[in-house]
């Protein structure tokens, strides 16, 4: 168990856990909560090893095994697959071993050292044992099988790290963490960068997790379905709670009222203890009754007052006007021109049929994404926009905010339509080296029909807890809480009447994304909405647009209608993509025998049939010969490495264990090769049967 007692933890000079005392179990799943700056992190520091305690004791199992998402951006260009492989701790122990017992017993046999080269054999032996039982032969189906689930596409499973963008580099990031064994999760925010498809998949995967998982999240509906305890970071101070989020709420509400009841009692039994020694006090007859009380007050255990922090709220201002409709979209076709910059989640190939241009004015070869559009948007919609990782959903809602351009059709805005828009990436909007003070005096000059003093910006930055020295702080310095909230500020300052919001909530906290669905709910323009917090979706959202398979149509359904989509879609191109490598097979190699009736008897040998052409082409005899050749070297090895493996799963002698061993690493590599050769004499084939 995790056990930690009178607990000290700092920053700096401040002191953010004071002689705490708590004790995590084995197996449990916990959600670590609090406000942003409460200590969380810091706490995960000290269960991760980076930091130690100021005072008091912590302990932990020492065999344990810990894991967690490094926060650094992966710069590599290592293959996702392989990247992913890497994080499994054991497994590249294990192969590292082999590889220094190999060159050990090379080294051996070369200078005739028998000892030596015992010894490397029996290390050789040992490690192939512990690479079986490290999962060396289902690592990189496992691996990804992670990315796979967190939205990659299986095209994308071998590309360089470095190709993909940093939301994706740190996708990978949490797919090592999953890959890696361990008895200890630490998962630190790990939906930040997740859509609701990926969202949905995590959560399956670690319901099924083993070992102890502490997750910091502010995301209360993935907390109910991860977590089964949750632990309080409140007033340098932490408090267990059974149960997940919905019930830590409910306990606290409970705690609060009864320590408020209790608090108002004994205010009301001091009350009167000091009014019988005020009034006692100076009469020698009742001195020793009022020192028996005035004794009795200070021997009373105070209780403390409820200590609630002050709640964030805010609220957008009344628009100055409503169009109706909004906007329309008449046959719209969305997506970026040849060397735009582009999302890397929404770019999809074009589909069958799209040559270059795509049909559209524009001379540049546009990459088009959603086609056909024909939608309006009217006075007062609450819009959540739903979709799979990579369907267009950002891109729906840049060309509407303006900040790229239709491909083409047409946009009609209704007259005095103001957009206020929260890019997925708050730096789209924001400058890194200006300050909030700065931002909003541009932002003021702009929206303005006179520029606004200095102090009414500092107030009203103010009610955004921009207070002090934070409006002259960079914001390329701020956190992501701090840089969502500028953004909020910003929005709220240009009173618009709709609001088009990309994954608003990122970096706030729960407070703080309470505050927002408040202020969304009591909102009187028209919200469009991309998130994957389906609490903020269930509370503002009365209505959904399902953006997918190049189109856009309404979602007749909520939310959890929506999560067995996603498994029906899953399923769907699960058969699809089953259904291309059945095709693909029958286009490479199909070799039937023509009888003899059909042509004559010189023509009789091997055709090589693509199906999707009738006429079939003559395949030279060498090159039959060869490919049969190549395909009858494949299964022998593949049943070679069948028995090698089977053998190695039986009682052995450790010579016999380096011998199997060895052979049947010679058989992988032989395998590879011979796979290569065969896919290049398909090719050669190919290639021949239709140029």
């Amino acid at each position: 168990m995790i056990t930690l007692k009178n607990i000290i933890l700092r920053r700096g000079t401040k002191v953010l856990l004071d002689q705490v005392n708590i004790i995590m179990n084995p197996g449990e799943r916990v959600g670590l909560v609090g406000r942003n700056g409460a200590g969380k992190s810091t706490l995960f520091a000290l269960l991760n090893g980076t930091l130690h305690e100021d005072g008091g004791e912590f302990s932990y199992p020492k065999q344990w095994q810990k894991a967690e998402v490094a926060q650094n951006m992966p710069e590599t260009d290592e293959g996702a697959t392989d990247f992913v492989v890497a994080g499994d701790t054991r497994l590249m122990a294990v192969r590292a071993a082999l590889a220094k017992a190999e060159a050990a017993h090379d080294d051996g046999a070369q200078n005739d050292h028998a000892g030596d080269e015992h010894a490397s054999g029996m290390a050789i032996a040992q490690a192939y044992s512990d690479l079986a039982d490290a999962g060396d032969h289902d690592a990189v189906p496992r691996a990804q099988a992670l990315i796979l689930g967190l939205g990659f596409k299986s095209s994308e499973l071998n590309n360089p790290v470095n190709s993909f963008s940093g939301g994706w580099r740190m996708r990978l990031q949490l797919a090592r963490a999953l890959m890696s064994p361990s008895d200890l999760l630490l998962l630190d925010e790990p939906t930040n960068h997740l859509d609701l498809d990926a969202l949905v998949w995590l959560e399956a995967w670690l319901k099924r997790y083993a070992g102890t998982m502490i997750v910091i999240s502010h995301d209360r509906e993935f907390l109910d379905s991860v977590t089964q305890v949750t632990v309080h970071i409140d007033n340098q101070q932490l408090t267990r709670y059974g149960g997940n989020y919905s019930a830590f709420e409910i306990l606290r509400s409970q705690q609060l009222e009864l320590q408020q009841a209790a608090f108002s009692k004994q205010q009301d039994k001091i009350a009167h203890l000091q009014k019988f020694i005020d009034r006692f006090k100076a009469k020698a007859s009742k001195a020793k009754q009022a020192q028996s009380r005035v004794k009795a007050l200070e021997r009373m255990e105070k209780v403390a007052p409820m200590l609630a922090s002050a709640d964030f709220n805010f609220e957008f201002k009344e628009p100055a006007n409503l169009p109706n409709p909004m906007l329309s979209i008449s046959d719209g076709v969305f997506g970026y021109l040849a060397g735009a910059k582009a999302e890397l989640d929404d770019l999809l190939p074009p589909l069958p049929g799209e040559g270059e241009g795509g049909g559209t004015a524009h001379q540049a070869s546009p990459k088009i994404i959603l086609r056909a559009i024909n939608r309006s948007v009217l006075a007062g919609q609450r819009i959540g926009i739903l979709g799979a990782n990579g369907q267009g959903k950002s891109t729906l809602v840049k060309t509407i905010a303006r900040d790229i351009p239709l491909i083409s059709g047409m946009v009609t805005e209704g007259k005095g339509l103001s957009i206020g828009y929260f890019a997925q990436q708050e730096l789209d909007v924001l400058r890194p080296a200006d300050n909030p003070l700065e931002h909003m005096v541009r932002l003021a000059r702009e929206t303005g029909p006179a520029a606004r003093g200095e102090q009414e910006l500092r107030g009203f930055l103010g009610s955004f807890n921009f207070s002090g020295d934070m409006v002259k702080q960079s914001v390329g310095s701020m956190s992501g809480g701090e840089k969502a909230r500028l953004v909020l500020a910003m929005m709220v300052w240009q009173r618009p009447n709709l609001l088009l919001m990309d994954e608003p909530t990122n970096h706030l906290d729960l407070v703080t994304r309470e505050a927002l669905a408040m202020a969304l709910n009591e909102f009187e323009g028209t919200v469009m909405l991309v998130s994957h917090d389906r609490a903020l979706l269930r509370s503002v959202c009365d209505e959904f647009w399902l953006v997918g398979r190049g189109g856009i149509e309404p979602f007749d359904g909520d939310l959890d209608d929506y999560q067995q989509y996603l498994l029906d879609e899953s399923k769907r191109l699960r058969e699809l993509a089953n259904q291309q490598d059945g095709k693909e097979e029958s286009k490479i190699v199909a070799p039937v025998v023509i009888a003899a009736s059909a042509v004559s008897t010189r023509a009789i040998g091997t055709f090589f049939i693509n199906s999707s052409k009738e006429k079939p082409t003559r395949v030279p005899q060498k090159q039959q010969r060869e490919l049969a050749e190549a395909e009858s070297r494949l299964a022998g090895l593949n049943t070679e490495k069948g028995i090698l493996e089977a053998l190695l799963a039986t009682p052995l002698k450790s010579s016999e264990i380096a011998d199997t061993g060895r052979r049947l690493k010679q058989v992988a590599d032989d395998l590879t090769t011979a796979e290569e050769l065969w896919l290049t004499l398909s090719e050669q084939i190919e290639t021949a049967m239709y140029s």
